[in-house]
């Protein structure tokens, strides 16, 4: 978290958010009104926030990360515009997203350009998620992959691994974080473009897929920004 959310819950009578989340800053957040839902329920969530600062309540509504980034922020400015509020106070907290926090623990992979892809299809159909992916790839981005896999979602993954060995390398190197800055001891592996899909991923993982410049160095994985050395 940044200075500035973790200064919040002194400002703030009510907090909601998805259950998960919501334990993750439990102890923060002392005596706190708590308002929590379940996963998939976020225009419902959305919509209680509106209407709980409509009655006069000062909310902080919880994301991961940063709630601009496959967050919460932009659903819940279409849910006050929704209810004819927009003029209601609003301030979109900057966080830490998972990509830097990733980034940091395998040295410095996103040095150079990058491209952040969610393989999450429950709001966008994979076709969409496997073309935008390949013209990222085909544009020598550096990927940054959000929910790589899940219990019932497990191929998506390796049909990204298949589609850029078209195109990269197979030694390309893989970062593969879990847990990243979340608390717990992270659990950081880097790998290669042909090897990776092996290794245990999960939708609490984060998984950084080099460039063509992309290397490492010691125990570091580095994207080179051009300097002469």
């Amino acid at each position: 978290m940044t200075v500035r959310a973790q200064k919040v819950w002194e400002e703030v009578d009510t907090v909601a958010g998805y259950i998960t989340y919501i334990n993750l800053v439990r102890p923060l957040i002392g005596d706190k009104t708590v308002v929590s839902t379940g996963m998939r329920q976020e225009i419902d969530r959305c919509r209680e926030v509106v209407k709980l600062a409509l009655d006069g309540h000062s909310v902080a509504l919880v994301s991961s990360g940063d709630a601009g980034i496959y967050g919460m922020a932009g659903i819940l400015i279409e849910c006050l515009q929704e209810a004819g509020c927009l003029d209601l106070p609003l301030e979109i907290i900057p966080g830490v997203t998972a990509a830097n926090a990733a980034a940091s623990q395998l040295g410095a992979p996103l040095m150079h350009d990058f491209a952040v892809i969610s393989l999450s299809d429950l709001l966008t159909p994979l076709e969409v998620i496997l073309k935008r992916a390949r013209l990222a790839a085909e544009g020598d981005f550096v990927l940054a992959i959000y929910n790589p896999k899940s219990k019932g979602r497990q191929g998506q993954i390796e049909e990204i691994r298949k589609l850029l060995l078209e195109i990269r390398s197979p030694e390309t190197p893989v970062g593969i974080v879990r847990e990243a800055l979340r608390g717990e001891l992270p659990q950081v592996t880097i790998s290669t473009l042909e090897e990776f899909t092996r290794l245990p991923i999960d939708m609490l993982t984060t998984v950084i897929i080099g460039s063509s410049q992309t290397r490492v160095i010691g125990s570091y994985m580095v994207t080179p920004r051009g300097y002469i050395l």
